[in-house]
């Protein structure tokens, strides 16, 4: 076990922390690659949201004159407060000094933290999309949050714990059998995953369409640096949710010991299922169409209904047990 005094110890949260905007933008290159090549194109370099984030890094940010000194705190709100939701997630290791923190609903309220002062800020400046956009983000939140904690909480009601280290740990050690409240939250999981994260069947990325956005609409009126940590954000948070899901669900290989070739076996270990995952979603992507917005209550609904089914398959085999 690593002993939370050591500085040695601190410096690898650290790095685990750092880890999270750097692969992010990875992340989005390789989902972006994949796609281009399922379309049959060439496609940008996976390094290509490097170059983009760059840019606009150097970029002078450009503010409306009826804008609140909110709209220009809003961008580092929202990038911290996504990046600290990240860090509570084990991504090498689960045996460091910041797990005790490591917790579910930590997790939830630093990301409902970042959703409020993203809405906040779209409504700020006073135009029609990003007032549509804050509200069509609240909408979706308020269906989604519920569907991820009941998918979370019935694994963590097997481990007896909401926190997630000490959940990816009893799943190791049980050799993570396969049951079907597994199956019912993982798929209920993975719904709300893509409607957060703005992803197709719920929001279109990369489209500017006023009658589609979510997302989009909310950072309209950003530019510069301001619309870099925007961005930057919202690449974080996809990498979280992908992490999320590969390490509760799958957490063959993380390690359990600071020991380096551990760490690099971690490592390694993400980065494949990682790369799995955002293969998936590319050509999950490719073969669906964005849905109608009427569509997404549904949609989450679904998700919930499947979070809840996994709950209480749980509840049933222990009870039977």
């Amino acid at each position: 076990m690593v002993d939370t005094f050591t500085p040695s110890a601190w410096l690898l949260a650290l790095v685990q922390a750092l880890l999270f905007p750097a692969l992010a933008p990875l992340l989005v290159g390789w989902v972006r690659k994949v796609k281009a090549r399922l379309q049959n194109r060439r496609g940008a370099s996976v390094l290509q949201p490097y170059r983009e984030l760059r840019k606009l890094l150097f970029k002078e940010a450009r503010v409306a004159h009826t804008a609140s000194p909110l709209f220009r705190a809003a961008p580092s709100v929202v990038f911290v407060a996504t990046w600290l939701a990240a860090a509570t997630v084990p991504l090498l290791t689960i045996d460091l000094p910041t797990a005790v923190v490591a917790d579910i609903i930590v997790l939830v309220g630093l990301l409902a933290l970042a959703r409020v002062f993203l809405a906040l800020a779209g409504m700020d400046v006073g135009t029609a999309f990003g007032g549509m956009g804050a509200s069509r983000e609240m909408m979706i939140s308020a269906l989604a949050e519920p569907a991820m904690l009941m998918a979370v909480f019935t694994l963590a009601m097997t481990a007896h714990s909401t926190n997630l280290g000490s959940v990816i740990a009893h799943h190791l050690g049980d050799a993570f059998v396969l049951r079907p409240s597994y199956l019912f939250a993982f798929a209920g999981l993975t719904l709300v995953a893509l409607a957060e994260t703005g992803r197709i069947p719920v929001d279109n990325p990369t489209t500017h369409l006023e009658l589609t956005m979510v997302h989009e609409a909310m950072v309209l009126e950003y530019s510069g640096r301001h619309l870099a940590l925007m961005e930057w954000a919202a690449q974080i948070k996809l990498l979280l949710y992908g992490v999320l899901v590969a390490n509760i669900f799958f957490p063959r290989g993380i390690a359990t010991d600071p020991a380096p070739l551990s760490l690099a076996i971690g490592l390694g270990a993400v980065l494949l299922k990682l790369a799995v995952l955002g293969a998936a979603l590319a050509v999950a992507e490719t073969v669906l169409a964005k849905m109608r917005l009427f569509r997404v209550p549904a949609f989450l609904n679904l998700a919930l209904l499947l979070s809840l089914l996994g709950l209480l398959s749980h509840v049933i085999l222990e009870v039977g047990a």
